[in-house]
């Protein structure tokens, strides 16, 4: 009876982290959908990996038939091997609709071409899981009731997000007001201000965030782009209300988001922004 139990936690626990990652990884790859299709046909996956990576991809075969699809598909998947250690995916996999398949193909095309891409603010050539965890440990060092110590449960309580936000641009909030404020409340106000104030996609809901077992992928997806977003911002800049201020020394100091001078980090920005037109093509 015992072992019933803990199987249908398992199942429970494995169909929430589905839906999360299906969720954030769609809207990952559009938020503004204007077509659909899907991504049997090999097409829309083709034309996914010459955006993220900028490269010219063998034109995809136009027919409706299995072994064109699963031509197209080979496409990718061989482009990918020869960018990333691959293993276990088939076009057949893809074709047929596999979920979990699909999920895990998404997930390597984001992990390398989404975070791994973005340039390391340290120097280090790419950006991992672990310099990721380092910057925001870094930036929300002296906060009260933040800790980062991973991309799961440190992040419940919303004051995480709230401290980032609030070390590149602490006019924009009291961030002690916070404390008090139940997890769900932190988590929409902060998905709120960085939607609002510099057009990062909300990507996650609340509710995402505030379980018992979080989806690690779905979190590093999403600060990622706050990564991406406050890595751009300049140390001797006009505040947000447009005062200059001297160079900072604190978290209290006041910056402005602006352009990285960096043309990795414009070149990653206009990739990002051109996924916009593919929404929720994946999985319908």
């Amino acid at each position: 009876m015992e072992v019933k139990y803990e199987q249908v936690f398992i199942n429970t626990f494995q169909d929430e982290r589905f839906k999360t990652q299906k969720k954030i990884f769609i809207k990952w790859i559009n938020l503004n959908l204007k077509t659909v299709n899907d991504l049997a046909d090999g097409r829309i996956l083709l034309k996914l990996l010459e955006i993220v990576t900028g490269k010219k991809l063998p034109k995809p075969s136009h027919g409706n038939m299995r072994v064109h699809k699963i031509e197209n598909v080979n496409k990718s998947i061989l482009f990918l091997r020869t960018q990333v250690h691959l293993q276990g995916i088939g076009a057949e996999d893809i074709v047929d609709g596999s979920p979990k398949l699909i999920l895990g193909l998404i997930w390597t095309i984001i992990l390398r071409f989404h975070i791994e891409k973005v340039p390391a603010a340290d120097g280090e050539a790419k950006l991992t899981k672990e310099t990721l965890l380092s910057w925001c440990q870094k930036k929300t060092r002296g906060y009260p009731g933040v800790e980062i110590k991973n991309f799961t449960d440190s992040w419940r309580s919303g004051l995480g997000f709230s401290a980032l936000i609030h070390a590149h641009c602490p006019n924009l909030f009291v961030y002690n007001n916070l404390l008090h404020m139940s997890n769900i409340r932190n988590l929409k106000y902060a998905f709120e201000v960085t939607q609002t104030k510099f057009d990062i996609p909300k990507l996650l809901d609340a509710e995402d965030v505030c379980i018992s077992k979080i989806d690690e992928k779905s979190i590093m997806t999403y600060i990622t782009i706050y990564y991406h977003t406050f890595a751009g911002m300049t140390r001797n800049v006009r505040n947000l209300t447009g005062e200059t201020q001297s160079e900072p020394t604190d978290i209290q100091s006041v910056t402005k988001i602006e352009e990285h001078e960096d043309p990795k980090f414009q070149a990653h920005h206009t990739s990002i922004k051109a996924l916009f037109p593919f929404a929720r093509q994946i999985f319908l």
